[in-house]
């Protein structure tokens, strides 16, 4: 799909190596670089020594042939660190300049185009990631996040945005992806359509998405693309990056409108264009046998005999020996691929009973309770924007509260940005933490902000509230010490705070104070 564009895209390769070298002779600034390179999905790391390049993938489809690349890739590049994000995509964190050349040439050769996957372009398309496996969803939607996808291409060197565009596609009530608040979202319905949500984000100034749309055919989802490219460009902020984003619109038009806005674009593309979208579902063949396999990482699959397996590593790093395992044992299995989630983890679906098996044996390093599924960005210690070591906290963390045994669920799944733009969605949390610094008798500390009260399923959608500041060394021991207080209870935090908000409150204080 994505070698549709290799011979357009190829021709950029060699501007892109010169800038790369010009920014380390120190012919251009760091923002003039990063202005640069994040249309090629790349980023200078913190120093400016080494670099990272960001494969899209859309709706997290890490297929065999996607995951051999990786791993031949690792071993010819000497990879140090694999970073599965919150958009669904891998990171490859650490390479050098010339590497970085050339392994992204290779990357877009194998099909993986990086371009568009960062700067101001849109970006990896994100999906439910059990789309076409999930017994309780509506429809399959990855079919349709993989055209959009494709579809979006096309805009990387014809329009200028004002920021970046970011689309999804949500298959069920439990809206992974954050259809309903994303800059574009299709949320499927039982009757097989689509509603369309527009002019959602997080980061500063977070907002819930303005519903433009309901009961689309799902044939029609290129015309409510384009529609939303066009009223993008035409409303959006090209003068402020800081309000250069899609929510914005409803802040300066109103979100009615913004919804009027969108829909007289929509009637114009309706009628200049001609996008009517035909996708090809490729149906599972693959069954399994009588023999039936049950654990906390294992979900059913719609199709019998099947089962999707769960791997979380910390903090969504997944080490090129991972990766080599986990290709090593898949490589055979018919019909099974990995899907990545919007919380730093994998699927690894459509595998039969003694399948299963084998990928739980070989993941057994990986998260194992609610908690331990918690999600962070890469952080300051990586990330030239970052405030907060995010990956340092979550280790911390994980570290503190693994020594208390706690029942699975007594404490909720956190998430930790290193900073505003919420990249690792720190806002939808239960429990958040972003990056910052506090002022203390000793001086300035690095702390984090603390969110809570986040909710992201559809219908119940909330923004967590940003609160007080916990220094670093601190919101460990906040942490085991509600952990603590739930256990006491005999309970779970999500049933827990549902009558004792007070209490959470004054745990807040103290370790505020």
């Amino acid at each position: 799909m994505a070698k549709d564009y290799l011979t357009e895209f190829l021709p950029d390769l060699e501007e892109f190596r010169e800038m790369t070298a010009k920014f380390h002779n120190k012919e251009i600034s760091v923002p003039e670089y990063k202005g640069f390179s994040g249309g090629f999905g790349s980023y200078a790391e913190r120093g400016g020594n080494t670099h990272m390049l960001r494969l899209r993938m859309a709706g997290g489809r890490l297929t065999k042939d996607r995951l051999k690349f990786i791993v031949d890739a690792s071993k010819k590049y000497n990879l140090e660190l694999l970073k599965i994000t919150t958009c669904q995509s891998i990171q490859i964190h650490h390479l050098k300049a010339d590497d970085l050349c050339d392994l992204m040439k290779e990357a877009w050769q194998a099909g993986m185009i990086s371009r568009g996957g960062g700067g101001d372009f849109p970006r990896n398309v994100i999906a439910s990631p059990l789309s076409g496996v999930q017994t309780d969803e509506y429809f399959d939607v990855m079919p349709y996040a993989e055209a959009a996808g494709e579809y979006l291409m096309q805009f990387i060197k014809a329009v200028k945005f004002p920021r970046k565009l970011k689309v999804c596609f949500s298959s069920s009530p439990a809206n992974e992806p954050h259809a309903t608040f994303r800059d574009l979202g299709f949320v499927a319905t039982p009757e097989g359509t689509f509603d369309v949500y527009a002019a959602g984000g997080l980061g500063n100034k977070p907002a819930l998405g303005a519903c433009v749309s309901k009961n689309i055919s799902p044939d029609k989802i290129l015309y409510y693309i384009k529609a939303m490219v066009n009223t993008f460009v035409t409303h959006g902020n090209y003068e402020n990056r800081g309000r250069a984003r899609t929510r914005f619109m409803q802040d300066t038009l109103g979100t009615e409108g913004f919804i009027k806005a969108y829909n007289e674009k929509l009637k114009e593309v309706f009628a200049d264009e001609s996008l009517d979208l035909s996708v090809s579902t490729s149906e599972i063949s693959k069954r399994g046998e009588q023999e039936t396999i049950t654990d906390r990482r294992i979900t059913d699959q719609k199709q019998d005999g099947l089962y999707a397996v769960f791997y979380q590593p910390a903090g969504g790093v997944l080490t090129p020996a991972k990766a080599a395992q986990l290709y090593d044992l898949i490589q055979d299995m018919n019909e099974v691929e990995i899907r990545l989630t919007p919380t730093e983890g994998l699927y690894i679906i459509n595998c039969n009973a003694n399948e299963a098996k084998r990928l739980l044996d070989a993941t057994a390093d990986g998260a194992n309770t609610l908690f331990e599924t918690s999600v962070a960005c890469i952080g300051a210690s990586v990330c030239q924007v970052g405030i907060g070591d995010s990956q340092a906290m979550l280790a911390a963390c994980l570290e503190a509260v693994g020594k208390e045994n706690f029942a699975d669920g007594v404490l909720p799944q956190i998430h930790i940005s290193g900073c505003p733009s919420s990249c690792a969605a720190h806002q939808t949390a239960a429990l958040g933490f972003r990056g910052g610094i506090k002022q203390t008798p000793d001086g300035p500390k690095p702390a984090f902000a603390i969110f809570e009260g986040g909710c992201d399923r559809q219908s119940r959608e909330v923004i967590a509230e940003t609160g007080k500041t916990i220094t670093v060394e601190e919101i460990p021991l906040f942490l085991v010490e509600l952990g603590k207080t739930i256990a006491a209870d005999n309970t779970t935090y999500d049933k827990w705070i549902l009558n004792n908000h007070d209490k959470l409150e004054s745990l807040i204080t103290k370790y505020t104070a």
